[in-house]
């Protein structure tokens, strides 16, 4: 069978999970959207399992892509603002590439079945926590500590997983950049300063150490 059949199989099992998702996505689907037999899934991957995988961990590629052009864009004002600005941006991205942001959800249940996935998803992970970090701190990435990226990144990374999944089940009633921002500068007033922040080790100090 043709070479090419193997690059046509994932690209077609790649707008399949777009379009149906993984588990309503059929080997006949994929042959279809790809244009050839269904003994091509057989000869190239051994099952429409593996090959959906493969397509996923593809997929999962273009949603880093996506997500780093999210985070990384320039801003002006304080954090919250900056965060308010990403906030919006997310949402932005959420509506005009609504099938991307899907797969990305349904490749965290995948993963259950996939150490090969679940790996990949790890990884974006982390990557993901040093860049936010570093956006909200105006440094570059390489100058973010692991206490940087373990604090300030897991906080905006489960801001932004629980603004996705809000506005991928009900746009509608979703917040937006802005609510979220209000809602953390009324947090911090309420919370008012903390007496141990004056005191604060070396470690915070968000440099490059970690």
């Amino acid at each position: 069978m043709r070479t090419g059949n193997r690059e046509a199989l994932l690209a077609g099992a790649k707008r399949c999970l777009y379009e149906k998702g993984f588990a309503r996505t059929t080997a006949r689907d994929v042959a279809a959207a790809a244009g050839v037999s269904l003994a091509a899934i057989g000869y190239h991957f051994r099952s429409l399992e593996a090959l959906l995988m493969a397509a996923m961990l593809e997929a999962i590629e273009e949603w880093g892509d996506e997500f780093a052009r999210v985070v990384s864009g320039d801003t002006g004002g304080d954090p919250i603002e900056r965060l308010e600005a990403t906030w919006t941006r997310l949402i932005e991205s959420l509506t005009a590439h609504r099938p991307l942001w899907l797969a990305s959800y349904e490749a965290f249940l995948q993963a259950e079945h996939s150490p090969e996935l679940r790996e990949q998803l790890a990884a974006g992970q982390e990557l993901g926590r040093r860049g936010l970090a570093a956006a909200i701190l105006r440094i570059d990435e390489d100058a973010v500590g692991a206490t940087a990226a373990r604090t300030l990144g897991s906080f905006q990374l489960a801001l932004m997983s629980g603004l996705i999944a809000q506005w991928l089940v009900d746009p509608e009633r979703a917040p937006s950049g802005r609510d979220l921002a209000d809602a953390l500068r009324r947090i911090a007033a309420a919370v008012g300063p903390d007496d141990e922040s004056d005191t604060a080790g070396p470690e915070d100090t968000i440099a490059t150490q970690g």
